[in-house]
C-alpha cells in the first residue's frame, strides 16, 4: 500500500504498523477490528492478473464461509472443488501438477470430507489455485428457444440414448485409479509410448476393466461410441513426452523452424503430453491463435499445415486396433 496515494495517506498510522510481520505474530480482538474497518478496504500496488486463480480463491472463500454457517450451499460448493480436482488429475503429466498429486486425489474421497475445516480448504487454496489456469475448459454449444412454457400433465417417458446412471466422472475417477494400479500392463504401456494397439490388445484391456469392475455394460458401450477405450485410455494416462517428440522428427528435419513455429510445435507436444490425443481443430482455437490470429494456418505454409494434421491422426490412429 503506497502512502502516496492519498486514500491510504489519511490510514497510514494503521498501514505502517501492520506493514510490521511482528504485529501479525499476536492479533488482539482490537487488532482485527482495526484490520476490518481501517486497513481492508485500502488500494494496494500489489497486481494479480490470474483471474482464474483468484476465481479459484472467491470458490474457496465461499466454501469456507458456508462451513463455518453450516449452510446448505456447502455440498454444492465442495462438488465444484471435488471436480476441479478431477480435471487436475487429468494434468498430471504437467511436473507442477504431479507435484500437487496426492492433495488432489485425496480431495477427490469421501473420507477427506468428513470431517473436514477451514484451514484443511486454505491449504487446498494455497497449494492448487496456480494449477487451474492449466485447465482446458470445455466449450459448450448455446442452444437458444423461443416457445411458450405450457405445464401439461405429467407422464413417464423413456429417452433413448441415455444409459440411466451412467456418471461418466466417477466412471473416469475410478479408471484412473484403476490405471494407475495397473500402467505396467503391457497394452497401457504401448498407449501411452504411442505403440500401436493390435485387437486383441483392445479385447485384454476391455476384459481386465469388466473383471475389475471399473465399469458398467453401459458406461463401456458409451466408451465404445465416442471413439473406442484405446483413445479413452490414452486421454487419461497421456502420451509419454519423448514418445510425442518423436512424432515430430520427420516434421522438424529438414526445416529451419522459426521461434514461434519451435514455439506452436512445443504447446502441440505439451497437449499431446497431458491429454494423449489433440483434436486437429483445436490448431485454430486458443492457446494457439495466441500466436498468430490464424492458429496454425498463420505460423505454417499450407502444406505442412496438412502435415501437421496428419501426425495428429497418426497418433490418435495409434489407440486404436
Amino acid at each position: 500500500m503506497s502512502l502516496d496515494n492519498f486514500i491510504v495517506r489519511p490510514k497510514r498510522l494503521f498501514v505502517e504498523h501492520y506493514a510490521d510481520k511482528a504485529a501479525w505474530e499476536s492479533l488482539s480482538d482490537a487488532d482485527r477490528m482495526d484490520l476490518i474497518n481501517e486497513v481492508a478496504g485500502l488500494p494496494s500496488g500489489f497486481a494479480d492478473d490470474d483471474f482464474d486463480a483468484k476465481q479459484f480463491d472467491l470458490l474457496l472463500l465461499r466454501t469456507q464461509l458456508a462451513l463455518l454457517r453450516s449452510d446448505h450451499a456447502f455440498e454444492g460448493l465442495s462438488k465444484k472443488i471435488v471436480a476441479i480436482a478431477s480435471m487436475l488429475e487429468e494434468l498430471q503429466n504437467i511436473p507442477m501438477v504431479a507435484a500437487q498429486l496426492s492433495l488432489i486425489l485425496e480431495l477427490q474421497t469421501d473420507e477427506y470430507w468428513q470431517d473436514i475445516t477451514v484451514p484443511m480448504l486454505e491449504t487446498v487454496r494455497r497449494r492448487l489455485r496456480e494449477l487451474i489456469k492449466l485447465i482446458e475448459y470445455k466449450k459448450r454449444a448455446f442452444v437458444y428457444s423461443d416457445f411458450e412454457d405450457e405445464i401439461g400433465a405429467g407422464a413417464d417417458i423413456e429417452v433413448s440414448g441415455v444409459p440411466v446412471g451412467t456418471d461418466m466422472d466417477r466412471f473416469r475417477a475410478k479408471a484412473r485409479q484403476f490405471l494407475m494400479v495397473n500402467q505396467n500392463h503391457i497394452a497401457i504401456l504401448k498407449l501411452h509410448r504411442n505403440e500401436p494397439l493390435t485387437a486383441t490388445d483392445l479385447g485384454e484391456l476391455e476384459r481386465i476393466f469388466v473383471e475389475a469392475g471399473v465399469g458398467t455394460a453401459e458406461e463401456m458401450q458409451r466408451i465404445r461410441e465416442e471413439g473406442g477405450l484405446g483413445i479413452f485410455i490414452r486421454s487419461l494416462v497421456g502420451l509419454d513426452r519423448a514418445a510425442a517428440k518423436r512424432a515430430f522428427d520427420t516434421f522438424i528435419e529438414g526445416r529451419k523452424l522459426t521461434a514461434h513455429q519451435h514455439e506452436f510445435v512445443g504447446m502441440v507436444i505439451d497437449h499431446l503430453t497431458a491429454r494423449g490425443v489433440m483434436d486437429p481443430r483445436l490448431l485454430y482455437e486458443s492457446p494457439f491463435t495466441d500466436l498468430d490470429p490464424l492458429g496454425v494456418a498463420g505460423v505454417f505454409q499450407e502444406g505442412d499445415v496438412v502435415q501437421l494434421i496428419q501426425i495428429l491422426r497418426d497418433v490418435e490412429g495409434r489407440a486404436a486396433a
